[in-house]
């Protein structure tokens, strides 16, 4: 320890020594008064912090070294009798709080322990012998409930003798290096971090032992307690069983080299340096006291008559001996214990003033258990404030932090289970496909992706027996759209089957963005009552409440995603049904000499224009490519959306088509149809003889060939069989029912169906489900089986540790007048 942390009051004094007589009895009687009920104070204080977890900077004294160094018999030594501690050393694994207090009149050590989890204390213990048995089996009861090999949880021991000093010291387990039998191998790492762990506190006076037959610069710990007291400013380093070196000294040089410890300690520390008896035989109290006073005598005696020169007594002689060791701890103790009063109590006061709200809370709760009234009212108002944050975070706020709280496309896949689009081959990568996104972004970024993953389906292909089956189904029914007719309904068939699961998973995906706004909501409720100062009327320890109300915004989001998976389900059944015009929507579309409606245009940009790109890319074209890699180009929309091209239009309008007796998808062309039909939604400026320089012209139209007025089908080869046509003209029928799907109905109908009733009914659904049932059902959500218990169990708790607290400060403030 430096020599400024011990100086006593003449400051030119580089160590404190043994604490000088008072002048006056009187004085002296009133001064060890002063220190008596300053320590029992503390003591009263520590008890209640080991028994209710309190934690206070009461200045203590830790007492830590290696497992062989001597600290059970300094302890021993302190308490003025043995108890076969060093018996136990190697059994326990808890701290041992040992709160010594000197009585006069206990001419026998009077020992008690506190109880386990209380602040009481149990009846003394009556042989010392049985202390040590004690200590081991609480410490082999503790291990065993917690299954650990160490534990920070100490042992508390009042011991009470006209032969001990008013000191407390906390023992803790010593340094190991290896584990014991049985135990686990890491035990000296976690005695090795818990000892650590109970050094650390600044408020903690460390009194480490190393035996002298130890080299400085060979020492095991000596690191370890560097780490704790870089500066030694807060360390009493103690020398145990220095009889052991004492031979080594012959000249006077090497004492006093020795007791210096220079070099190694620096020069503001000086270590004390102690011997007890050797015999550990069964003597009595007294013939003990009187050895460890014999061996000092012996060392000194030793030092000034076995050693040529003597040593350096004005130096190092208030360092040399247990007699001074114990008076400078008693001393440093009670000096550390009048410079914390201060504020000892002023966190003692802080703490009774924390107690007696957080018992006043607890009435509050037990009182609300029978007030129904009152918790509906704050359940109400908590209800209500998330639905307002939910609606919030579809609205667009961005609070709490999107960067911890938002999810990527690929964590929301990940997370809700759904990780790719029925039927989509190709990655779906939306803009902003990286960002992390809640609320009614994220919400938006679903659909688009539900957008690039509709126009990533195509017609799938039909077997020539499935075309077959239709072509002639169709011709039997008589009319003139055997063609047209088989191609519309291969088309919706495929709708029905290919677009109805990406459907349901838009849905589920959007359910799952609007679930986990829940906790944002949570999170941001919390937040606005912090920043506020509202408790949230006390509605914080409900874990029930709260599970409910959980449990009603999932079924809030689960009923939302059924009823729009039926409604989006009746568009899709709206567009594929025989009666809807969806595939026939050029023959009512009215064209323009340029043969292109304007809601193609519409349906290939829709998918990109009104979805902004903000991820942080390499370049531009990257972004272009990667915005566009589920969507149809513009310019090459014929290329690659089946039935927005004008040429194949061109090439089905005013055709005649002779039907044979037994038609077949392959038949050839020599075979003529029986029955004329005239294509309707021809263009006004599309004539016969414009028709036939485009047939004539148009290479995917030349297997064409005209007879009787009609059209025949090719000589047998696929590309001009009415397989080929049918299924060309499937896919433009598909690509029509797709288009009017995702860009007419679903969109408005998903947005309508899970955003409105967000918004507007979420409170009242969330009301209906908690609120409108009756008391008894209501307060099942306060109220579990034994909770009335357990908060008057902890309600008297928090009595008890007001009323020790408040007796400790009362305490304080007898002892802070007598400062």
């Amino acid at each position: 320890m430096s020599s400024s942390t011990f100086a006593g009051a003449d400051t030119s004094t580089a160590f404190l020594a043994t604490p000088s007589k008072t002048p006056s009895k009187a004085s002296s009687r009133r001064h060890h008064q002063d220190s008596k009920s300053r320590f029992e104070a503390y003591n009263r204080l520590q008890g209640a912090a080991v028994a209710f977890g309190e934690t206070l900077p009461i200045p203590e004294i830790v007492a830590v070294g290696g497992q062989s160094d001597g600290k059970s018999s300094l302890l021993e030594a302190l308490l003025g009798f043995r108890f076969n501690v060093r018996e136990v050393e190697m059994g326990t694994r808890r701290p041992l709080i040992l709160q010594m207090v000197h009585d006069a009149s206990a001419l026998e050590p009077r020992c008690r322990f506190q109880e386990e989890d209380s602040e009481e204390y149990g009846s003394p213990v009556v042989l010392a012998s049985a202390i040590a048995d004690i200590i081991k089996s609480r410490t082999e009861a503790l291990l065993k409930k917690t299954k650990a090999a160490v534990s920070p949880k100490p042992i508390v021991m009042r011991a009470e003798y006209a032969h001990c000093p008013n000191l407390t010291i906390i023992d803790t387990p010593g340094f190991v290096l290896k584990a014991k039998k049985g135990e686990p191998e890491n035990t000296p790492d976690e005695i090795l971090s818990m000892v650590k762990s109970l050094a650390s506190p600044p408020h903690r006076i460390l009194l480490f032992l190393q035996q002298s037959s130890v080299e400085w610069c060979s020492s095991l710990w000596l690191d370890s307690i560097r780490d704790i007291d870089p500066t030694f400013r807060r360390t009493v380093i103690v020398v145990s069983k220095f009889d052991n070196r004492l031979k080594e000294f012959s000249d006077r040089w090497e004492v006093d080299r020795y007791l210096s410890a220079s070099g190694y300690l620096g020069d503001g520390t000086h270590p004390f340096f102690v011997a007890l008896p050797k015999d550990r035989g069964n003597v009595s109290n007294d013939e003990f006291r009187r050895q460890i006073s014999q061996v000092d005598s012996e060392v000194l005696h030793h030092l000034r008559d076995g050693v040529k020169g003597g040593f350096d007594e004005e130096k190092f002689k208030s360092y040399i001996g247990f007699g001074r060791l114990r008076d400078f701890l008693e001393s440093e103790l009670q000096k550390k214990y009048k410079e914390a009063a201060p504020a000892t109590l002023a966190l003692l006061e802080q703490r009774c003033s924390e107690v007696t709200s957080e018992l006043a809370r607890m009435d509050s709760k037990i009182q609300a258990t029978s007030d129904v009234s009152h918790l509906r009212k704050y359940a109400m108002l908590h209800a209500a404030s998330i639905s307002n944050h939910v609606g919030a975070l579809i609205d667009g706020a961005a609070d709490p932090s999107p960067e911890q709280w938002g999810k990527s496309t690929v964590e929301e896949r990940s997370q809700s289970g759904i990780g790719v689009w029925p039927g989509v081959i190709t990655e779906v990568n939306p803009p902003n496909a990286t960002l992390r996104l809640y609320g009614g972004a994220a919400f938006e970024r679903v659909m688009h992706e539900f957008r690039c993953a509709a126009y990533s389906i195509e017609c799938p292909s039909v077997s020539r027996e499935k075309v077959a089956n239709i072509l002639l189904a169709h011709a039997g029914r008589g009319g003139g759209r055997g063609i047209t007719e088989a191609a519309a309904e291969i088309a919706r068939a495929a709708a029905k089957s290919w677009l109805a699961p990406l459907l349901d998973t838009a849905c589920d995906r959007l359910a799952f963005v609007l679930g986990s706004l829940f906790d944002l909501a949570i999170e941001r409720n919390r937040s606005h009552d912090s920043e506020c100062g509202v408790q949230g009327g006390n509605m914080d320890g409900y874990v029930g409440f709260h599970a409910a109300l959980r449990c009603a915004y999932n079924r809030f989001i689960g009923d939302l995603a059924k009823q729009c998976k039926q409604l989006v389900r009746h568009h899709l059944d709206s567009v594929t049904s025989p009666y809807s015009q969806v595939c026939y929507f050029n023959d009512f579309q009215p064209c323009s000499g340029l043969n292109a409606p304007s809601y193609n245009k519409f349906s290939q940009a829709s998918a990109s224009s009104f979805f902004l790109e903000l991820s942080d890319t390499s370049s531009a074209s990257h972004d272009v490519r990667r915005d566009q890699e589920n969507i149809p180009p513009e310019k090459n929309a014929q290329e690659t959306t089946p039935g927005k091209a004008a040429e194949a239009r061109d090439a089905l309008r005013e055709s005649h088509i002779t039907i044979p007796e037994t038609p077949s998808p392959d038949q050839p062309g020599d075979a003529v149809y029986g029955v004329v039909k005239k294509e309707l939604g021809i263009c006004n400026d599309i004539g016969p003889r414009k028709r036939a320089s485009r047939m004539a012209g148009n290479n995917k139209n030349s297997d064409y060939r005209m007879q009787n007025g009609g059209i025949l089908f090719g000589n047998g080869e696929r590309s001009g069989s009415a397989y080929s046509e049918i299924c060309s003209s499937a896919a433009q029928h598909f690509a029509r029912i797709r288009e009017v799907l995702v860009e007419r109905g679903v969109t408005s109908t998903l947005n309508s169906g899970f955003l409105t009733p967000c918004r507007d009914r979420l409170f009242v659904a969330l009301g209906l489900d908690l609120f409108a049932v009756n008391d008894e059902k209501f307060m099942d959500m306060f109220v579990a089986p034994g909770a009335i218990d357990v908060l008057q169990s902890e309600r008297e708790s928090l009595m008890k540790r007001q009323k020790i607290l408040q007796s400790c400060l009362n305490e304080f403030k007898n002892v802070a007048r007598a400062l």
